[in-house]
């Protein structure tokens, strides 16, 4: 008998694990592929990696704008991703030394709800039962695949960011079908090292959820580095290794690359692992289509001792989100209040430069008609970012209530703006006034000061 047995070893899984095998609950971890999840093996750390070589790369190509002069700078692509795979494979080292440090014991197999009665959940993983007190159910997603006319054909010219991870060799030419974080970073990527990039997005804007003021310099930006951008385009199908779609005037349109990258959204995996076995249900999109499991706000399915946490939820997909809301999942567990709150969810673009924001961008505050105001700086105020990117474009920009001045939203980009958004998720959580902000000793010099001086811009 186990005090909680969680389904899938991701960024929601494994930190609860640690949580709870601190508390002293005796935990089992269900985990059919490698420790780490998607995050760990197929999504933000090995993209980091590739994105930082890139960006090495760019350094020294752009020397000179530092008095840094390098000859002839070049870069063997296979060692690029045998570094990502290194890197993958410590960290992997690491959670695995952490699970035993915690006492969690760790089944490598699929996992199978089978029933729940008195005793508890019971589960099934490589013909063996386990039987459970508490259930926590973070089987994560995956990427999202829309049945295009001719994609199947297309074979191997078709990548998700699984297999795109797995090349060898870098492509002459790349088409990105989704103009979102995972399409952008990709996009950068490989535009950085010479790569024809054309990028086809529905949406009148890449990133849609972002901030549009500053999605519309991140495409500029990449607009004058070669990316084609093609946007309010639709795709209608695949002819082998040509992206057929409608042109915003309904004109068909085609364009050619060595792969095809589909990073068009991602879906909750929910199905297979036995839901319907206990009766967990699942949340419903405006469509009226099932996209993840129903949770409250203490991670709880309607299902006694059943709780779900992470991307299968099909709320906020993304790593940190997934972690808090397993810790929350345990801190109910353990009969303490914890309650999860999406109000200063941070995200991050990992391109050169960076996007980084918190809390509401200027179009949610319209159209949830809050009383805001909006006050932003170019980075260029920051002494730091002058003195480190050279040349470099980057904006910082705060939502604030128009009577308190209460830190509503802060939206940025340049580099390291992920590095300094934490400040800004404290900010929205204690819900701090612009005031306050000011009185706050920024260390100089500092990028970070752009988020004193933007305050002090207030009028």
């Amino acid at each position: 008998m186990y005090d909680l047995a969680i389904i899938g070893g991701g960024p929601g899984g494994y930190v609860a694990a640690e949580r709870a095998g601190a508390a002293g609950l005796k935990v089992v971890l269900f985990e059919k592929k490698s420790l780490g999840g998607v995050c760990l093996n197929e999504g933000c750390i090995p993209t980091k990696t590739l994105l930082y070589s890139a960006k090495v790369y760019n350094y020294a190509v752009n020397g000179d704008h530092y008095g840094v002069y390098v000859e002839k700078p070049s870069f063997k692509y296979n060692e690029f991703v045998e570094r990502k795979d290194k890197v993958v494979r410590k960290l992997v080292g690491g959670i695995k030394a952490a699970m035993k440090g915690f006492k969690v014991e760790v089944v490598n197999a699929d996992a199978l709800i089978t029933g729940r009665g008195a005793d508890g959940i019971t589960i099934k993983a490589a013909d063996t039962g386990y039987v459970a007190k508490n259930l926590l159910i973070c089987t994560g997603s995956e990427a999202a695949v829309p049945p295009f006319p001719g994609l199947k054909e297309a074979g191997d010219v078709i990548v998700t960011n699984r297999e795109i991870l797995a090349l060898k060799e870098q492509p002459k030419e790349i088409v990105v079908i989704g103009g979102g974080v995972i399409g952008m970073e990709f996009a950068a990527f490989y535009s950085t090292l010479g790569t024809k990039v054309t990028v086809v997005e529905m949406l009148p804007k890449i990133l849609g959820p972002l901030d549009d003021e500053i999605s519309a310099m991140l495409q500029n930006i990449y607009a004058k580095r070669g990316i084609n951008f093609c946007l309010r385009c639709k795709v209608t199908g695949i002819e082998g290794n040509t992206v057929v779609y409608e042109d915003p005037d309904g004109k068909v349109c085609r364009v050619s690359g060595d792969r095809i990258l589909v990073s068009v959204g991602r879906r909750a995996n929910f199905n297979g692992i036995g839901l319907e076995n206990i009766g967990v249900e699942l949340a419903l999109n405006p469509a009226g289509r099932p996209c993840g499991i129903k949770v409250d706000e203490h991670m709880r399915t309607n299902v006694p001792n059943v709780y779900a946490a992470g991307d299968v939820t099909g709320f906020s997909m993304l790593a940190h989100t997934a972690s808090r809301e397993g810790e929350v999942a345990v801190n109910n567990i353990l009969g303490k209040k914890d309650v999860m709150r999406y109000n200063a969810i941070p995200g991050v673009v990992y391109t050169n430069p960076e996007v980084a924001g918190v809390g509401v961008t200027e179009e949610e505050a319209k159209k949830k008609g809050l009383d805001y105001k909006v006050v932003k700086l170019p980075m260029a105020y920051s002494g730091r970012f002058v003195a480190e990117n050279e040349g470099g474009e980057g904006i910082c920009k705060l939502i604030v209530g128009a009577k308190y001045h209460e830190v509503l939203g802060v939206h940025m980009l340049g580099n390291p703006c992920s590095e300094i958004l934490q400040s800004m998720c404290i900010a929205i959580e204690q819900e701090m006034t612009v005031e306050q902000l000011k009185e706050v000793v920024f260390p100089h010099p500092t990028v970070s000061e752009i988020i004193k001086e933007t305050a002090f811009s207030l009028k």
